[in-house]
């Protein structure tokens, strides 16, 4: 049975909210507490840097989405313009990516409300929530679109209430009546050195090496906060004109960029420095809910009580939609995999509704990757799930940037000017050879802490176990097919193009 078209159309709107505020998660909120120690200059450097690489991203797919839109994730353009193993390893990607960032997503609900309950383990809060996650996605299917609208809506409003209250504060708007500006960044400064805590062993580094460690840290943890803006790209092939709505999102893309997270870490800056004992307690105690996020610390230091409470209960709304909407893409995916012959023919089973039950089967048995909060802490279990989701969702953007590069190339090779294309970006198509150089780096060094101040092999497995799985995917499916790189002078430019 093929899946109904309640369950795959994406109309305008829906597009338009996923790109503006449909990845927002806890990264930006709570994530820029551990980053902020390392100086707002630092903080900003690094959300500024990645910013850029991910509207890069952005305008690689937005060129390929609007000219050639297929409907499938975007591992369809690696198999069409580089090498179908890399479609296959791409598509098993995406699917890794979500189903490991779903335990993420139940064991930062588990930390928020254990605020509240400090007495139950988060693996109690993940088996509650994953049972109703798995019974919507079983049950309801075809308002994921409008209830992804109204999330996304529900966010948005929530960064720009958590932004202008922080900028009042920094002006002086607040009940202390302290105007702070921009001193926090000369006194005590806009970088700091670089702490790691091991076994309550602390080790700083001062000077360049720190300060540049500690921005090097900070664009780490922007490459997490900034994952799924990709998101928005598998919509291009559903929505109708995509002509006119694919290059609109992307230049929503880049308001939000601007908005929401490079205006978000500048204010933080300006309200809490980075030696703040509040911000530093709060991490320590509250890692992981709503009190460990600078926005909280700002206001509360400038005299707005319960605000930390707020934000956690708000916090709830971002995390458990956030891991229905996981189920929802990673099934998705897997779904599209077994079309493909990338997967079992079972995951292309769907029951009456248009539901691939066994594809949110596959997917749910991964929530099992939280129950790690039984032995191990939960601020431990959540810092694994990071640097997985991390290199996870660097790999897609690589696969990205090497399909539109792949693409360029055939064009060329074709005699196809870039006039051709419906929407052109002034950065690209150089701008993709410095993404994807930076992204690579991002990648390969990602898992720095492993080695400070000694080796960790938890830490080192989980930084970097991405990148094998990614290079056996595609050499295995190499081998099982045959498969061969796409020559630039017979890749496909014509199936599906758009010429209206």
């Amino acid at each position: 049975m093929r899946m109904g078209k309640e369950d795959t159309d994406t109309g305008s709107h829906h597009l338009d909210m996923m790109a503006i505020a449909g990845a927002i998660g806890t990264g930006l909120i709570i994530g820029t507490g551990t980053s902020l120690k390392y100086g707002p200059a630092a903080l900003l450097i690094g959300y500024v840097i990645m910013g850029f690489i991910v509207y890069v991203v952005m305008v690689a797919l937005g060129e390929m989405g609007a000219w050639l839109p297929i409907k499938k994730s975007f591992s369809g353009y690696a198999s069409r313009f580089v090498d179908p193993a890399m479609g296959f390893a791409t598509g098993w990607n995406y699917f890794f990516k979500y189903v490991i960032v779903l335990p993420n997503n139940l064991t930062a609900t588990g930390i928020i409300l254990q605020h509240w309950l400090p007495n139950l383990n988060v693996s109690v809060w993940i088996v509650v929530f994953g049972v109703i996650i798995i019974a919507v996605n079983l049950i309801h299917v075809r308002f994921f679109g409008e209830a992804e609208f109204w999330m996304s809506l529900v966010k948005a409003l929530v960064i720009i209430m958590l932004i202008i209250l922080c900028f009042i504060v920094a002006l002086g708007g607040a009940p202390n009546g302290v105007r702070t500006g921009f001193y926090f960044w000369q006194n005590p400064g806009g970088f700091g050195p670089f702490t790691v805590v091991l076994d309550n062993q602390k080790t700083v580094i001062d000077g360049d090496l720190g300060h540049f460690l500690g921005v090097w840290a900070c664009i780490v943890q922007a490459t997490f906060a900034y994952l799924g803006t990709e998101l928005v790209g598998v919509a291009f092939g559903e929505t109708p004109n995509p002509r006119k709505n694919v290059p609109k999102a992307v230049r929503q893309t880049l308001l939000r960029i601007v908005f929401f997270y490079v205006a978000g870490v500048l204010v933080m800056g300006m309200a809490v420095p980075y030696n703040s004992p509040a911000m530093n307690d709060a991490v320590s105690k509250f890692a992981g809910t709503g009190l460990a996020s600078p926005f909280t610390v700002a206001a509360e230091t400038a005299g707005v009580p319960h605000l930390g409470d707020a934000v956690n209960g708000l916090l709830l709304v971002f995390t458990i939609s956030a891991a229905n909407s996981d189920i929802y893409l990673a099934s998705r995916t897997a779904w599209a995999l077994a079309k493909d012959g990338q997967a079992p023919k079972i995951m292309g089973r769907t029951n009456k509704r248009g539901v691939p039950v066994p594809a949110v089967a596959l997917s749910s048995i991964f929530i099992a990757l939280g129950f790690m909060n039984a032995t191990k802490s939960s601020k431990t279990v959540f810092g694994y799930f990071v640097s997985l989701v991390t290199v996870f969702g660097a790999l897609n953007w690589v696969a990205v940037l090497v399909s539109y590069l792949a693409m360029i190339r055939g064009m060329k090779a074709q005699g196809i000017p870039r006039s051709a294309m419906p929407f052109r970006s002034p950065l690209l198509p150089y701008g993709a050879y410095f993404a994807l150089g930076f992204t690579i780096l991002v990648i390969i060094f990602q898992g720095y802490s492993a080695f400070i101040p000694r080796f960790q092999i938890d830490k080192f497995m989980t930084s970097y176990i991405g990148i094998p799985v990614y290079v056996i995917n595609i050499l295995w499916w190499k081998y099982f097919k045959g498969t061969k790189r796409v020559r630039a002078s017979e890749m496909d430019l014509v199936t599906g193009r758009r010429y209206d």
